[in-house]
């Protein structure tokens, strides 16, 4: 990765609803447009793009904060996982580097906190997947969208909300609103979050493979033919990925993974670092989760040839330079992108782009 910059464009030392409103930050804040020369010659999901290179759902808070992804050069940025319904966030803090020797292995199950955001970098982000109403997200997406220049499209990403007395059906049929809500907006690309936990459980809804192909089902009733990413976490099971993808992967366009592997995280002297209850056990992100971005691209591209599947695969995990993004490329992966790394070097796509030409 290429220096880090001095302030990443999400602040960690602001809350979420400060970065909301006063960001994005840093050389984002006011971007010199990068311009691509000639045509874009490459494809992703039936869209030409310059470089297939992005940023996932998380730090793109707003219209904002997309177009000013696009204008620095990111051609496949993704507006972060709405809900049908306002969402709060955790408390702040939000995000905090955490102190890790290598690789986060799933054996690795306790991390210290740290204010030092240098290389390799890797973090804990706990926000609890925040939402406005869709009267604030439908036309602030529909307008990121227009923004987008040739060889750049926007993707919006979603995620359901249990209903009090819903039950599963409830939680099914509100996936199923959200992709409604989000076709409306015009977007070119869709992406559900099965990342998460399952809303009100601790599994996710990814490992189960029932529920997540009844969402999956349901989206796809509503949007038709609109691609559909499904964002997936990683899979230590080879025999329950390729048993989702069996179940729904001639319905998608593509995957999307990993998000983050999980940690308990406390500060230096071994409490909880992050505020309130059930939050101590939170996602990681960053360098040290580039092997299983890697992995699970590896296994997603042997599944989809074993199977006969057609979907597109997106890797993410720790791709902080150029280098990273050609090793993701030599996996399989068909797209790539960045959140921590992007994060603190806004011009990793432009530097991307540069050692291509």
């Amino acid at each position: 990765m290429g220096q880090l910059v001095v302030q990443p464009f999400y602040d960690p030392a602001r809350s979420y609803q400060d970065n909301f409103n006063d960001g994005p930050f840093g050389l984002f804040a006011t971007p010199d447009i990068y311009l691509d020369r000639g045509e874009p010659r490459q494809t992703f999901l039936g869209h030409k793009v310059f470089e297939p290179f992005g940023i996932p759902a998380g730090p793109l808070l707003n219209g904002r904060y997309v177009k000013a992804a696009l204008d620095m050069g990111f051609d496949l940025p993704v507006y972060k996982t709405v809900r049908t319904r306002p969402y709060p966030s955790h408390p702040w803090p939000n995000v905090l580097a955490v102190e890790i020797d290598g690789d986060l292995t799933l054996d690795k199950t306790r991390l210290t906190a740290s204010e030092d955001y240098s290389e390799p970098l890797s973090i804990t982000n706990s926000f609890g997947v925040p939402s406005f109403d869709p009267d604030f997200w439908q036309p602030d997406i529909a307008d990121a969208v227009k923004y987008a220049r040739e060889g750049q499209v926007v993707i919006a990403s979603f995620q359901g909300t249990k209903v009090e007395g819903g039950g599963l059906d409830g939680y099914v049929s509100d996936f199923a609103l959200g992709a409604r809500l989000l076709k409306e907006t015009g977007v070119k690309v869709i992406e559900v979050n099965l990342s998460c936990p399952n809303e009100g459980t601790s599994s996710l809804l990814c490992h189960d493979v029932a529920q997540a192909t009844r969402v999956v089902t349901a989206i796809k009733n509503e949007i038709g033919e609109l691609p559909l990413i499904i964002k997936l976490a990683y899979f230590p099971d080879d025999a329950r990925l390729e048993e989702l993808l069996r179940a729904v992967g001639g319905a998608i366009a593509a995957t999307s993974s990993i998000n983050t592997i999980a940690a308990d995280i406390v500060d230096a002297q071994g409490n909880q670092a992050l505020p309130g209850e059930g939050r101590l056990r939170s996602g990681v992100c960053g360098a040290a989760v580039k092997w299983a971005g890697l992995e699970m691209t590896q296994k997603l591209g042997r599944m989809r040839e074993k199977l006969g599947l057609a979907f597109s695969i997106v890797g993410v995990g720790g791709a902080g330079s150029a280098a990273d993004y050609q090793v993701y490329r030599s996996a399989g992966a068909d797209a790539v992108m960045s959140a921590t790394a992007a994060m603190w070097h806004p011009l990793l796509a432009q530097e991307i782009k540069g050692a291509r030409v």
